[in-house]
Order: C-alpha cells, then sequence, then structure tokens
C-alpha cells in the first residue's frame, strides 16, 4: 500500500521524488528575511527571485539595496514579480537602480487589452534560489505588513516556509527558469552539481495554470489519509468536491482539523468560506480561527510521514488559475515538527462549535486587533466560483445543497431581484456594461486573429 500511494502521489502531481535533501523550517517573516538576506549577502555566482508581492516600503527596499549590490558585484541576477501584485510599484522607476546595476527583472501578465480575461492568473510562487545550491519555498511576500505593526502591538503574520539543500534545488531552479523563459527571451546561468546534503525525500510541486497538480494532490491526500490531516489554510474556498473529501476522511475517523484565519483581508470572501463550515463540523471535522494578526500559511501533515508547505491556497484560483510552488515532505522527522508547530498554533486558535459559540481560547492566549490588510483578485474569484456552486445546488435537480450553503442564498436572491428590476425598468443601465464587454472580447478575439499567420 505504501509504494501505490506514493505511485499515486507521483501520477497525481506528476513530479518525480528527491531523495538526500537537508530541509529546515521556516516560522514567520523575521525568521524568513534573516535567512534569505544572509543567503543573498552571501551569493558567489547567481541569484533567482521569484514572489507575489515586492513591495516599495522598508522590507522592500532592504530586498531591493542587497540585490543590486550583489549584482553590482557580477552575479547574476534575475527576478520575476507579479505584475498586479506589485502595482503599487508604478513604473520601472522603482527597479532603476537595480537595472543600473545588472540585474534583470520581468513582470508576470500585465493587463493587456487582448486578454480580457487573462489578468486572473496571477504568479503567486514565493521562491529564492542561491548559487544553485540553496533554495527557499513559502507564503511569505517581500512587505512591511508580514512584520505586523510592534508600535501597535500586532503581531507578525502567522506564515510558515522552508529553505532546502541538496538534488531538490535543481527542481527549483527548472520552475524558475520556466516562469523566466515564458516571459522573454532567456540565457542559460551554469549551475553546478548538486549532491546530496540529507535523508529528506521530497517533491517540488510547480504548478501551471490549468494544470492542477495541487487540486489533485490535496484531493488525494485527503483519501489516502489514516489517523490524521491537520491542515493551516489563508483563504479557505474549498469547491464541494474538497469538503466532501475532508466530510469524508472525518466520518471515517480520520482527525481532521482546518486551521483558518479568525481575521481576513477580505471579509466577504472569508463569509464565502465560512459557508462550508457547518457541513465540516457535522462530519466530524474541528476548525479553528487563529487568534492572531494574520493566519497566511499554506500547510498539511498527514499521518505523521507526510508535509506539504508551500503558496497554494485551498481554492480555485491556487488549483487551476496561478503559477504557485509547494513541496511534499515524506519524511516522520520533518511531519513531528511540522506537528509539534501545529499543536502550538492551535495554543493561540479559538476552536468553532456546531452549537454556533466559539470555544474558550486557550490559557494564556489573546485576541489583538485585525488591520485590515490587502488581498488579490484570485481570492475573489474563488469567492465568486462557491457562490455559483451554491446557487447551483437549487438550480440543479441532481445536486443535494447541504446546510450551509443555504445561507447564502438570500442575499443572492436580492441581488437577483435588484438586477431583474433593473433590467425591466432602465434597461439601458445592464445593456451598455454588458454590449461594451462583449465587444471588448470580440475585438481581443479579432486581434489575436490577425497577429496569428
Amino acid at each position: 500500500m505504501r509504494a501505490q500511494a506514493e505511485a499515486a502521489l507521483g501520477r497525481a502531481t506528476g513530479a518525480p521524488l528527491s531523495a538526500g535533501n537537508k530541509v529546515d523550517l521556516l516560522i514567520d517573516a523575521p525568521q524568513h528575511y534573516a535567512c534569505w538576506q544572509e543567503a543573498i549577502a552571501g551569493a558567489k555566482h547567481s541569484i533567482r527571485l521569484e514572489n507575489y508581492i515586492f513591495a516599495n516600503d522598508s522590507v522592500g527596499q532592504a530586498f531591493l539595496s542587497l540585490l543590486c549590490e550583489r549584482a553590482r558585484a557580477g552575479l547574476r541576477v534575475r527576478l520575476v514579480v507579479d505584475w498586479l501584485g506589485c502595482k503599487k510599484l508604478g513604473s520601472r522607476g522603482f527597479w532603476k537602480p537595480f537595472l543600473k546595476a545588472g540585474g534583470e527583472v520581468r513582470f508576470y501578465n500585465p493587463i493587456h487589452f487582448s486578454e480580457p480575461f487573462g489578468w486572473i492568473s496571477r504568479d503567486h510562487r514565493k521562491l529564492l534560489v542561491v548559487d544553485g545550491q540553496w533554495g527557499s519555498v513559502s507564503g511569505v511576500c517581500i512587505a512591511s505588513q508580514w512584520l505586523g505593526q510592534p508600535h501597535r502591538g500586532i503581531a507578525p503574520w502567522r506564515d510558515t516556509g522552508i529553505h532546502i539543500r541538496g538534488p531538490a534545488v535543481r527542481e527549483l531552479i527548472q520552475a524558475f527558469e520556466s516562469s523566466w523563459a515564458s516571459l522573454g527571451p532567456t540565457e542559460h546561468i551554469p549551475d553546478p552539481e548538486l549532491t546530496d546534503q540529507g535523508a529528506i525525500t521530497l517533491r517540488v510541486i510547480a504548478s501551471t495554470p490549468a494544470s492542477a497538480s495541487m487540486f489533485r494532490l490535496d484531493h488525494l491526500v485527503a483519501t489516502l489519509a489514516e489517523q490524521r490531516l491537520w491542515i493551516a489554510d489563508a483563504y479557505f474556498v474549498a469547491l464541494p468536491s474538497y469538503v466532501q473529501a475532508l466530510s469524508a476522511a472525518a466520518c471515517d475517523g480520520v482527525d481532521v482539523r482546518l486551521l483558518i484565519p479568525g481575521s481576513s483581508d477580505l471579509r466577504a470572501v472569508a463569509a464565502v468560506g465560512r459557508s462550508t463550515y457547518r457541513s465540516l463540523l457535522e462530519a466530524g471535522v474541528r476548525v479553528f480561527e487563529w487568534n492572531g494578526s494574520m493566519m497566511h500559511a499554506k500547510t498539511a501533515v498527514a499521518d505523521g510521514r507526510w508535509s506539504r508547505i508551500g503558496s497554494s491556497n485551498l481554492n480555485l484560483s491556487s488549483w487551476l488559475a496561478n503559477l504557485e510552488i509547494d513541496v511534499a515532505i515524506e519524511d516522520t522527522g520533518f511531519a513531528e515538527l511540522m506537528t509539534t508547530q501545529y499543536l502550538t498554533d492551535l495554543d493561540n486558535a479559538t476552536e468553532l462549535l456546531l452549537a454556533g459559540r466559539r470555544a474558550r481560547p486557550l490559557p494564556g492566549t489573546t485576541q489583538p486587533k485585525h488591520p485590515r490588510q490587502r488581498g488579490n483578485s484570485g481570492r475573489t474569484a474563488a469567492g465568486a466560483v462557491r457562490l455559483v456552486n451554491t446557487v447551483g445546488a437549487t438550480l440543479l435537480p441532481h445536486r443535494d445543497m447541504g446546510r450551509s450553503e443555504r445561507g447564502l442564498l438570500t442575499n443572492t436572491a436580492l441581488i437577483l431581484l435588484t438586477l431583474g428590476g433593473i433590467g425591466l425598468f432602465r434597461p439601458a443601465w445592464l445593456a451598455w456594461p454588458l454590449s461594451a464587454v462583449m465587444i471588448w472580447i470580440g475585438i481581443s478575439l479579432v486581434w489575436k486573429r490577425l497577429r496569428k499567420p
């Protein structure tokens, strides 16, 4: 069964097993930034950095200065950043010192007239590779908001990452170079041979739009778990199929736990995610809300031998639309570290109960203020898909609607009635925006046809 499970995981992800690696756990942004800056400062050959957000603030400026210094020293320094995640940087003025120093930067998927819906796909990866020998995968972006606001008593965001030495770094390099090559011409950077550095076996899962690698993996792990499956996620807006997979595991006696933020940057999306909690709780899944500033980790640990860490959230945008990168680790020692950290996190979390009232926080925990933070369009898209599924449950006779989904119907009905009334009495208010969108799509299709021979 063990061999069959490993084969199934490999087929689901398309990612080979890599043995002989050393993996260290990184907890929260201060630890991440110190580790990353030390690695960058000590680089001697090349630096590859891919991240969703690179902010123009104290953290971003510190990293930019360090990267400029390494580029001036003659290193090959390449950056891939998401255009939407870095939209506040405006023009290339922010990057001018870096480009002048000899660095290279490319922007993933800027909005283009010929792609009306292309903006939905984002580069959500958080990846760093130094000298072709050291790599890091995480959920942490390069922005001061991850450090919290100590002067206001707001702790750093709760986030998790790893750094890796060993043969698996080759897979991280391939993931970065694939992103880089998709955005323009490329020149090969020679990297040293990689040797075994430890005893950990893992898979690097570099998801691309429509590949659904993590979608298949998350469902498969929920199916294979025998004793426990403990999950942490920042933007849980799961499809009904995954909710059913977790519920089925819990009904079979698996200890399934879900740790999610107590306060989210997008309250409407969080409310949509909460619509699934009742069905999960009724099946026996234990749901906890984090009491800190923001739970941003994307992790899972199963049966004391399998762990996942990376950038993918449990929603449609991460599963199907984005560039993501995750690491699935098959090692009992590392799984024990993850289990211990999860239990530590639960000390600062509140369990949700079916009766509608929260369980008391464990002794010594507090519930600090939760500042509003920025989100991304992918989470909104995931929320919309969840809403469509809920409405579909009432309209299609072959689907049963769960009790927890019924709470969305009142608001949905009011919105539809309002739009219907506008269509009856002010049809132009609906017709003009709809016509503009259809014209935009039509022109974009003609543009694509004319560009192709």
